[in-house]
């Protein structure tokens, strides 16, 4: 009988010890994961770790964000770490962007009640309000998709653009339609706070990247080094490209967003995120109150003087953004002064979130 009791407890021990020390199996716990911070990426090139990186991978590595959770109704695992933040691989795409989100905020396994989201991706940018390189706190997203098109030889010659908005029946006409609009404000306060924790950051920089910029001279922000500042985002599916496109994403956001309106960056997945969100928070799974988007200029969303537009699009479309690298770094730089400052200061900024100064 010792000997039989022995063996017992001896197995118990191993499997207890094997346990504690597989940090990538998901643990046991007795109530719902309270979440302090979600990251929210959207794509990754390869792996998670240990290779070239996506918008996700410099999160995983500099997080730490080590133990992985199964997530089948999403599009990629998730991953968390010690600090309570969790890390979201939505996949490339709105609708991608908005299943992955719906599925973690449904999740019973988390409480995401006062969890901040930080969203944060590369994007195409606005030579007119920044440079390579540069951060972009989103004050507005607005859906560039929700419209009406003609093709461009089809395009009455008094239209500058073959864009319309839906229920109408030209190009930006008046009254706009709010309840047609896809236009997600983030909380300006918080996004207020989030600039001035980070617009003094030192962001990298590069030879390489100033003399690219040089070729955009008359545009006196895109030949600046790269800097945080905020701005407006238009999103959409399709990756448009050149000035004439940037002529109507201004247009669009000035249409939806009114006159203090200032388009800045695109992107993709936002409204498909912040729809998302924004069902969440009245199913009161998430307050979407705590939520920012943070996008980073990858490359410009137009050609340089004296450059084609299509010749541009060649450079874009075999991947080489002018500032990839500096991008994904910007990114997790910036965020992560937020990200750090609310899992320091976590039982302040659980029970109200932080303004501007």
């Amino acid at each position: 009988m010792r000997i039989g009791l022995t063996r017992k407890a001896s197995l118990i021990l191993l499997l207890l010890f094997s346990a504690s020390t597989n940090p990538g199996q998901e643990q046991k716990r007795s109530g719902p994961i309270g979440i302090k911070v979600v990251v929210v990426a959207m794509f990754e090139r390869g792996e998670d770790t240990g290779d070239t990186p996506g918008e996700y991978q410099y999160w995983v590595e500099r997080e730490h964000l080590d133990e992985i959770l199964p997530m089948p109704a999403g599009f990629h695992h998730i991953r968390v770490n010690k600090d309570g933040v969790l890390g979201l691989l939505t996949g490339v795409g709105t609708a991608r962007a908005a299943a992955s989100v719906m599925a973690l905020g449904l999740d019973p396994r988390f409480d995401l009640t006062k969890a901040y989201w930080v969203i944060a991706g590369i994007g195409g940018g606005d030579a007119a309000d920044v440079s390579l390189g540069s951060a972009v706190w989103v004050d507005r997203v607005i859906d560039g998709d929700l419209a009406y098109e003609i093709d461009a030889r089809q395009i009455p010659p008094e239209w500058a653009t073959g864009y319309v908005p839906l229920g109408k029946s030209r190009p930006y006409e008046q009254p706009m339609s709010a309840a047609r609009a896809g236009v997600f404000a983030t909380n300006a306060e918080l996004t207020g706070w989030a600039l001035a924790l980070t617009r003094d950051t030192t962001l990298g920089d590069s030879e390489d990247l100033k003399k690219f910029r040089l070729r955009f001279e008359g545009f006196a922000n895109a030949v600046r080094p790269p800097f945080v500042t905020r701005g407006d985002e238009v999103t959409g599916s399709t990756f448009w490209h050149g000035s004439k496109m940037e002529e109507w994403a201004n247009e669009w956001v000035l249409y939806y967003g009114g006159e203090k309106a200032n388009y800045m960056v695109c992107g993709m997945e936002d409204s498909g995120t912040l729809q998302a969100l924004a069902f969440l928070n009245e199913a009161k799974r998430v307050d979407s109150r705590r939520v920012l988007v943070l996008r980073t200029i990858s490359n410009y969303d137009r050609e340089a003087p004296g450059v084609s537009a299509a010749e541009s699009l060649k450079a874009l479309s075999a991947g080489n953004y002018s500032a990839y690298f500096p991008a994904l770094d910007a990114a997790e730089i910036v965020g992560d002064k937020v990200v750090r400052d609310i899992v320091a200061h976590w039982e302040q900024r659980a029970a109200r979130i932080p303004h501007a100064p």
